[in-house]
């Protein structure tokens, strides 16, 4: 009996232990798979997609469909993608199918710069205004860091010397559709610059707007820090007269948020009658809300111009986390300012010096960029896709570079299990943007400029709501297109850095193209 009764306590033994393994085994397996090597080339991990050829959804957006081919068609207002080309970063290799490096998608290296920017970066501490002190970073011993001015066209060029910040940095041109060369991530487009190294960049400003530079290494801890500043490119021709042009940088620091570094109320002297262009950059990781006492215009989001953009009054404009949106008000006649409010407790105070701005309460409306100004063309054809993909954020269990948890996903997969968008130079790409998150995503995509064809179903019947930085809320369907037209390998990211750096980073590929750029390893390259 007693032999009888331990067989059979083995045999449960044994039970246990393989029912124990059923379920341990496939933990362990999902543990190991996200396991990242100590080195590795973006193009390695995750999955190539290739989408849907020629499929479109249920919005065609604002505008006429037109050949982007074409260079007649090609818009030149302001409203549509601009350039001297339809492609603006054309590639003989990449076109004839041949394989081609990132490093040789550069700008034209005998082509002498017609402005020229020294940066030195530092760790160290920021002093504000107000003189308060936080640790963090700074370009030329501030935070911002300079504001960098060109003509659209320009050549501008900018040395970057790394003083003292030990991760090493990179700067990325926030907005600006460079050639993929020049768009400084570290690990896909260069290495980090260590301490007592230096990198020069080198690129045309193609279009006119409000952009921002800012590291993209170790992103989610500089940008918060401070390493960040912004560009203007004025219009060759410009579009709208203004009296007074004034760069607004929205930044938190130390938990505090500042306008160009300064807490509470900021003074733009102007004078009665004067029409005021306030270009507003939100570098933080959530979305910055702004209203004014007097009635606005948006003319321009993410650095295109608005078409016809009507006055707006007791409204709010939203600007997404790495956004920019372009208000433009007159200073009242009557002696007071106006106030623009910038978030709850910082405004902008337009106006003569010791004139006063009255009080004015958040509206409860809001200005909805799908259905803001008139329609023009648009200078492609978004109705006929050669290429259509699906962008499906959400939120799982799994293990992320070994860790268990609650990831952020796109298409069922966590990082670094993500799509790799494959398309070839030329495409008219569609993209449905999803988000079932439980959060508000900023995405991000480099290069390019993306238009919003419809939101939930309904179509954009507005202005064509050009963006580089789109918030995605949760609950929301975006369809956008934009058309292949700068090759390379191109991040398209959550732009609330911290949710980039658990893992909602995604690529746009061109076919054919390569990188000799690692994460990882000895160059300490770490994009997000």
């Amino acid at each position: 009996m007693t032999t009888g009764r331990g067989a059979g306590g083995r045999v449960g033994l044994l039970v246990a232990c393989a029912a124990t393994l059923l379920v341990l085994a496939p933990i362990a397996w999902f543990w190991h798979a996200s396991l990242l090597p100590g080195t590795y080339a973006v193009t390695s991990v995750g999955y190539v997609d290739t989408g849907t050829a020629g499929t479109a959804g249920t919005g065609t957006g604002t505008g006429t469909g037109t050949d982007p081919a074409d260079p007649a068609t090609r818009p030149g207002d302001g409203v549509g993608p601009r350039g001297a080309t339809p492609l603006a970063h054309r590639h003989e290799a990449v076109a004839a199918g041949r394989e081609v490096s990132v490093t040789d998608l550069d700008t034209d290296p005998t082509r002498r710069a017609d402005v020229t920017v020294d940066l030195v970066a530092r760790a160290g501490t920021v002093r504000l205004a107000s003189g308060r002190t936080v640790e963090g970073y700074t370009l030329n011993g501030t935070s911002p860091g300079p504001l960098i001015e060109v003509v659209q066209g320009q050549l501008l060029e900018v040395h970057l010397r790394n003083e003292s910040v030990g991760s090493g940095l990179t700067l990325h041109w926030h907005g600006v559709d460079v050639p993929n060369a020049q768009d400084g991530v570290a690990g896909v487009t260069q290495d980090a610059v260590p301490v007592g190294g230096e990198h020069t960049y080198r690129f045309v400003a193609p279009d006119s707007g409000t952009y921002w530079y800012h590291s993209h290494q170790v992103s989610h801890e500089q940008v918060v820090g401070g390493l960040l500043g912004a560009l203007v490119v004025h219009p060759a021709t410009p579009t709208r007269p203004v009296d007074v042009d004034r760069v607004v940088v929205a930044h938190t620091y130390g938990g505090a948020l500042t306008l160009d570094g300064q807490e509470g109320d900021v003074r733009v002297p102007a004078e009665p009658g004067d029409v005021v262009r306030l270009r507003l950059v939100d570098t933080d990781d959530g979305t910055l809300t702004a209203w004014a006492s007097v009635p606005y215009r948006v003319v321009a989001v993410d650095g295109h111009d608005v078409h016809e953009p009507p006055a707006v009054e007791r409204a709010t404009v939203g600007v997404g986390a790495g956004g920019r949106v372009d208000l433009e008000v007159v200073v009242p006649d009557d002696g007071t300012a106006a106030r623009v409010q910038v978030g709850s407790s910082d405004a902008l105070v337009v106006g003569p010096a010791q004139a006063q701005a009255p009080p004015v309460e958040r509206p409860d409306d809001a200005v909805d960029l799908l259905a803001y100004g008139t329609p023009a063309p648009l200078g492609i054809d978004p109705a006929s896709p050669d290429r259509s993909f699906e962008y499906a954020i959400g939120r799982r269990p799994g293990f992320v570079g070994g860790r268990p948890g609650m990831w952020w996903s796109v298409n069922g997969h966590v990082f670094p299990d993500l799509p790799m968008f494959m398309v070839r130079e030329g495409d008219v790409v569609r993209i449905t943007i999803s988000n079932d998150s439980g959060a508000v995503h900023p995405i991000h995509l480099h290069g390019h400029h993306a238009v919003v064809l419809s939101r939930d179903g309904v179509a954009a019947t507005g202005s064509p709501w050009w963006f580089d930085t789109l918030d995605v809320r949760d609950g929301e369907t975006y369809e956008v297109a934009f058309v292949a037209d700068n090759p390379g390998i191109w991040m398209d990211h959550c732009h609330n850095l911290q949710h980039a750096a658990d893992g909602l980073v995604t690529h746009l590929m061109y076919e054919g193209v390569t990188t000799p750029y690692v994460v990882g390893g000895d160059t300490g390259n770490e994009p997000e």
